[in-house]
């Protein structure tokens, strides 16, 4: 069963901290339901919506699902690496790697299992406060 706590998240924290200071990006870490690590980014220089709008319009399939990310994202952890370039991508790789530092997925989609440590969300703004590119 998932769990995530005050204290796993201190933990996790400071490695988080530092690789937004390397990028320049303002974000905040908190727990979600128990069970969920969220890392909201507010700001910063690196245009994450636009460069995932670029992205995935050249793709197979485009927007198959809707029209591209105005304000807001949710970062699909698990393809992130094909939904951006760039230093974004290299900001996602980073920041969900540290997000995932001991954490575990013995997860069986086929039987209906699932066993992960925790659940780790990136997003970039929100729905009533959307994502600032700072110069």
């Amino acid at each position: 069963m998932a769990y995530m706590s005050q204290e796993n998240k201190a933990k996790i924290a400071p490695v988080v901290k530092a690789i937004c200071k390397k990028y320049g990006v303002k974000a905040s870490m908190s727990v979600h339901n128990h069970s969920t690590l969220d890392l909201n980014v507010k700001s910063g220089p690196i245009d994450f919506i636009g460069n995932f709008n670029s992205v995935v319009q050249v793709r197979p399939g485009g927007f198959r699902t809707g029209s591209p990310a105005k304000e807001y994202l949710q970062v699909n952890e698990f393809w992130f690496h094909e939904h951006f370039d760039g230093t974004a991508k290299e900001f996602l790789t980073e920041v969900l790697a540290a997000l995932n530092d001991g954490n575990h997925d013995n997860s069986d989609i086929q039987t209906d299992y699932f066993d992960v440590g925790w659940y780790a969300h990136v997003n970039i703004g929100k729905w009533n406060k959307p994502y600032m590119v700072t110069a």
